[in-house]
């Protein structure tokens, strides 16, 4: 197997645009990926775009309580996968972000 070529990529959560270029816009992380691991975090911000538009429509059926909404299960669920994989791939001032949010368990991450 060949080993893929890691690149910097500069992460905005707000937006979920990942970006080589450190001027193109506000980014929260540097984080170094392959080409496999920046398809796989595009991947996780589109299906919380997608699981956000499901928690919209949702949102006007006033009897269903957050904890009981799956659309917002499913996308916590993505974002604690967005900010496992940040960890891995980020530099140290993204490593001590994402561990500062609390949700991060290092020596889960270690494995």
């Amino acid at each position: 197997m060949v080993e893929q070529k890691r690149k910097t990529y500069y992460v905005s959560m707000a937006t979920g645009e990942i970006s080589q270029l450190r001027t193109a816009s506000p980014w929260d992380f540097q984080i170094e990926a392959t080409d496999e691991e920046i398809i796989q975090l595009r991947e996780y911000f589109d299906q919380n775009y997608s699981t956000d538009w499901q928690a919209f429509w949702r949102s006007h059926v006033p009897y269903v309580q957050y904890h009981y909404d799956r659309e917002n299960d499913a996308y916590d669920e993505t974002l604690k996968k967005i900010y496992q994989l940040i960890y891995k791939l980020g530099n140290e001032e993204a490593k001590q972000h994402v561990r500062s949010l609390g949700f991060i368990q290092e020596e889960k991450m270690e494995q």
